[in-house]
């Protein structure tokens, strides 16, 4: 009876013009890592984000995402590289991605849903003319020294008054007795088109933000077929969970085909994980805790971060401890102060 190491090879003998390697497991592929900037982060990630992969940096509004995305960014354009920041709903403030240490210069900002203004602003000026400033100088005439009018036009409008008092209307005679009144066609007018009330509140609605969602899928991947972007990140946490869920599955997994293929690494700052298994780092934001001196001042925040994905974390060996290995730290967190703070 054949082993089971001979019926393998046999099958995969069978299949090699099809399917390579059928029964093969594929080596795991331990990718290269960029540092963040941030050392508790990059010591619990083991060096920074992957290259050449998706990371998921999901969470609420304001805990801490955009400050990570912008820290990497100012490692990547220190090192004379190129990103983009795809902007869905124009939220990036660039003086801040400046003092977070972001070279403008190699920063590609692409902002969704922007109206350009094609005509410039029309500027008013408002002068009051000399005349109401300073009072007329006295002109002589025939009433008060020119203040009154000419005589020839005090009668204007004379002849149309004492024409409508003079009217056959207001001259017949009037009976004491009830006279039958005509009464006038009442006019017809075309019925107006009504807007119903479903249409109504259509109208008062705000836009749906998947037209920008649109454009800003289709910017990512004209970005990615060009190439020459070491980092990217699509910025979608102001979105709601609802309209990004509605993004396909296989346009992540698009992503992380070319990602592999350009050698960038693709930063997904969203507040639901939609990307699932084309992600290589899922990592969760909490809502961070304010840091207050001296009860009343506002000094910062602290952020937290835990690891809910991660492929391949450790490189592959052939040897199995006789043990099992100690369970590493999937948490991270690091304090952010502000500048009035300083440093303490």
């Amino acid at each position: 009876m054949p082993t089971a190491s001979t019926v393998r090879l046999q099958i995969e003998s069978a299949l090699a013009q099809k399917i390579p390697s059928a029964l093969t497991p594929p080596a795991k592929t331990i990718r290269p890592v960029a540092p963040t900037g941030i050392a508790s982060l990059d010591e619990l990630l083991g060096g920074g984000l992957p290259v050449g992969a998706v990371s998921e940096l999901v969470g609420p509004e304001c805990c801490g995402r955009t400050s990570v995305a912008l820290s990497f960014l100012s490692r990547v354009t220190q090192a004379m590289k190129v990103c983009a920041w795809i902007d869905v709903c124009d939220v990036l403030d660039p003086a801040s991605a400046a003092a977070m240490g972001v070279d403008l210069g190699r920063l590609l900002w692409v902002r969704c849903g922007a109206v350009q203004k094609l005509a410039a602003a029309a500027r008013y000026s408002f002068a009051l003319p000399q005349k109401y400033l300073a009072p007329p100088t006295a002109e002589k005439g025939l009433h008060g020294g020119g203040y009154g009018p000419h005589p020839r036009t005090e009668t204007k409008g004379m002849q149309q008054a004492v024409r409508g008092l003079l009217a056959s209307e207001a001259m017949e005679p009037r009976c004491a007795e009830p006279q039958r009144r005509v009464r006038s066609r009442a006019e017809a007018f075309e019925p107006a088109l009504r807007m119903s009330l479903t249409s109504a509140y259509a109208a008062l609605r705000p836009r749906k933000p998947w037209s920008r969602m649109e454009q800003a899928l289709r910017a990512t991947d004209l970005l990615l077929q060009s190439g020459g972007f070491s980092a990217i990140v699509l910025d979608m946490g102001s979105l709601a969970p609802e309209a990004v869920s509605r993004v396909p599955l296989a346009t992540w997994f698009r992503y992380r085909a070319a990602a592999e293929r350009t050698q960038s690494s693709i930063l997904l700052l969203t507040q639901h994980p939609c990307a699932k298994s084309s992600a290589e780092l899922v990592l969760r934001f909490q809502p961070p805790s304010a840091i207050c001196s001296e009860r009343t001042v506002f000094s910062g925040i602290e952020p937290r971060v835990e690891v809910v994905r991660r492929r391949f974390p450790e490189a592959p060996s052939n040897v199995i401890p006789l043990r099992k290995p100690p369970q590493r730290v999937n948490s991270a967190s690091w304090q952010s102060r502000t500048v009035w703070a300083g440093s303490r």
